[in-house]
């Protein structure tokens, strides 16, 4: 609701909600610029999450004697307020949504023709598992340039010289679009990773288990909060942060990170290492152990730690191997020779957690997604299957519930639940119209239940399948941008049923006054072989362009869209026009747009003789003193012909002989014979006899043009009988 305070340059909007009282309000200041006094208000959506408010004053009193009131010219004014969205992530500003929905173009539209050809491959062909293998990879390249785009933030550079004491590895600042699109691309797309899922999700957490520490409480920020306060410890061995900060990050396999922190254990000191070797060896002991761990997958990442191993039964022979050698250090009896508390203590706890201990795993992790993969890597690591995983899941989350949880979890247990309907949901409430649009391509390729659901065509939405709504929708989310309409067309006509139709108002939309936006508009018209709304666009624009004033712009416009009927119509206005003069300044001023509109169009012959006469002048304008005879002679030529002519209109006949008049008193030689001349006269005389006529339009010409051009002929006529 917009609240008003006594100042009405301090009017400002107040979004009501219920948890208003725990909750700091959010107030969107509305500078209006209004002096007088604010009578009412008018709020509409704009585009976005934008409110339109209009702002009008109270209607101007009319009270004095002398008209003068207290309203405010000029009428209100209209203020457009930019509505923060809670839902939005605040790591995605607006040049870098831009920057995503340009490069996720390319990647659409190829996989969007491979699969149209694949398609058609396929319906020529008797085998299906051919076109679904090929397709499955189409699609794992096309998810891998869409990661690799929404990741486009570089790691800072990593020192040549590296820290000791440096226990979070400064990285790139994750992006929960991306770990969304990761574990669609994992669960949905990548067969490969299909037995190793477990260790992918250790990859996923690792990666991206900062993005919870703003809402909860996480291993990543007790590393943090650890590695600000080692610089003023001196001995870490007896520091209880620094053995919870160990265990939490083994629990969730770490290894890297807790073989850095055992090494900084105070028995590695060289001035230590005689009274202390027993204790020294239990430590190395444990950091062997954890180097050496058993990791079932093909590889590793260049900083990780443990053994590889890609079958089940080595993987199987390897974990007993290294379980049975922590239950044998479990019951060494080194450990009574260890005098250092906290360091037997802490290595304990590190052999509990590595031999699975439920309890010790709990205490250690901060919530169910942390403890979830912490099981998967000492509990329950032969876990396979998504109703195994997904149990298992419910299980840590009745241990470790949290109070807000982060929208990714929803993301997870509906992916995990295999129910296609919460997944659509959670990526549509927390990721936006452009998840929906691209990762659809996604679940249809790994799951059969969303491939129906999704391509099922319902009569409800006008007969367009799930799929296809959520394309449209982006692609309207694209129109309403200036900077980013031009790739909505991308999205349009990959929707059979509706996207051609919307295409054609998104491009009729757009502003005809602007050449780039216009050019853009036929490019695109031409790409998608809309050679009938081509041909409209650019009639809207010829006469757009021909009513603001840029005549030859629409003339330009309409030749291209070959609208003879307007071409027609300009000639006959632009004959009309100059049937009132053909004076020096009348002619030049439309003597580029006659040579424009050229051939194209004739209307009553009108057309064809404004272009005789351009022609006819051009040769009268090289007519001088000193032109030669030849020149002249073809300009008389030339006039003979315009009055010969049955289009030239009986108006200009007298115009014509007055601009010809030096043809006429030519004193080299006679330029007309007699013949010719009497043709003139007879014009000359038909013109006198019309000018009787009530209908007849005047010339602008002096008054003395009619008896300069009767003396110039008969002068003319005199000197030709002579000569003959």
């Amino acid at each position: 609701m917009p609240g008003l305070t006594s100042e009405s340059d301090d009017l400002a909007m107040v979004p009501v909600s219920p948890d208003s009282q725990t909750q700091p309000v959010v107030i969107y200041p509305l500078r209006h610029g209004l002096k007088s006094q604010i009578n009412r208000l008018s709020i509409s959506w704009a585009c976005g999450n934008t409110l339109r408010v209009s702002v009008f004053p109270k209607p101007p009193q009319f009270d004095t004697a002398d008209g003068s009131g207290d309203g405010e010219a000029g009428g209100g004014r209209v203020v457009e307020v930019k509505l923060s969205n809670s839902g939005d992530d605040k790591e995605v500003d607006a040049a870098r949504w831009r920057r995503i929905a340009y490069g996720s173009v390319t990647p659409f539209a190829l996989l969007q023709s491979r699969k149209h050809s694949l398609s058609a491959a396929s319906r020529m062909s008797l085998d299906n598992p051919p076109y679904k293998a090929e397709w499955w990879e189409h699609v794992i390249e096309y998810s891998k340039e869409i990661s690799s785009l929404l990741s486009d933030r570089k790691p800072p550079p990593r020192s040549i010289i590296e820290d000791p004491k440096l226990v979070v590895n400064e990285i790139a600042e994750p992006m929960c679009l991306k770990a969304a699109w990761e574990l669609l691309e994992i669960f949905y797309v990548d067969k490969q990773s299909q037995s190793w899922i477990p260790e992918r999700l250790l990859d996923w957490l690792a990666d991206n288990n900062s993005l919870f520490s703003g809402t909860l409480p996480t291993i990543h920020s007790k590393l943090v909060d650890f590695q600000q306060e080692l610089g003023g410890v001196q001995v870490v061995e007896e520091d209880p942060n620094y053995w919870e900060a160990m265990s939490s990050a083994l629990a969730v396999g770490w290894l890297e990170t807790v073989v850095k922190l055992l090494r900084l254990h105070g028995s590695y000191r060289f001035d230590q290492l005689a009274s202390r070797e027993t204790e020294n060896g239990l430590v190395e002991a444990v950091a062997v152990l954890i180097y050496k761990m058993p990791r079932m997958r093909p590889s590793l990442r260049e900083e990780n730690l443990g053994e590889c191993y890609k079958t089940k039964p080595d993987f199987l022979k390897a974990w007993e191997k290294w379980r049975a050698q922590i239950s044998k250090l479990d019951c060494s009896s080194y450990w009574f020779q260890c005098d250092h508390q906290q360091t037997r203590e802490g290595l304990k706890i590190l052999i509990q957690i590595m031999l699975g201990n439920p309890s010790i795993l709990s205490n250690a992790t901060f919530n169910w997604m942390e403890l979830f993969i912490s099981h998967f890597l000492y509990v329950r690591p032969f876990t396979a299957g998504l109703e195994s995983m997904h149990n298992l899941a419910k299980k840590c989350m009745q241990s470790k519930p949290v109070s807000s949880p982060h929208k990714l979890f929803g993301l997870i247990l509906g992916i995990l639940g295999e129910n296609t309907e919460v997944v659509l949901a959670e990526c549509s409430r927390s990721f936006g119209p452009w998840m929906m649009a691209h990762a659809v391509e996604l679940l249809t390729a790994g799951s059969a239940h969303a491939e129906i659901l999704l391509h099922e065509e319902h009569s409800k939405l006008g007969g367009v399948s799930i799929e296809e709504l959520h394309r449209l929708v982006y692609a309207q989310v694209l129109s309403s941008h200036a900077l980013t309409w031009q790739i909505a067309p991308i999205y349009l006509t990959s929707c059979i049923k509706q996207g051609i139709g919307l295409l054609e108002n998104l491009l009729y939309k757009q502003p005809v006054q602007h050449s780039q936006i216009l050019l853009k508009s036929v490019e695109i018209c031409r790409l998608y072989e809309l050679d009938t709304i081509s041909s409209n666009i650019m009639r809207i624009a010829g006469v757009h362009h021909w009513k603001h004033g840029r005549k030859g712009s629409g003339v330009f416009w309409l030749q291209q869209a070959q609208d003879e009927f307007r071409l027609n119509r300009i000639a006959k206005q632009l004959f009309d026009f100059m049937g009132k003069s053909v004076s020096d300044e009348g002619f030049k001023q439309w003597e580029g747009l006659i040579e424009l509109l050229g051939s194209e169009s004739r209307t009553a012959g009108g057309l064809e003789f404004l272009n005789k006469y351009r022609d006819f002048r051009r040769s009268l304008l090289q007519v001088n003193g000193d032109t030669p005879t030849d020149a002249a002679r073809n300009a008389a030529e030339a006039l003979v012909s315009l009055m010969k002519n049955p289009s030239t209109p009986q108006r200009f006949w007298l115009p014509l002989l007055y601009d010809s008049l030096k043809l006429l008193n030519w004193q080299e030689r006679l330029l007309l014979n007699v013949s010719q001349t009497q043709l003139l006269l007879n014009k000359l005389q038909e013109l006198s006899m019309a000018r009787l006529r009530p209908d007849f339009v005047e010339a602008d010409l002096p008054s003395d043009a009619l008896s300069s051009v009767r003396l110039a002929l008969a002068t003319n006529l005199g000197r030709a009988i002579l000569e003959e």
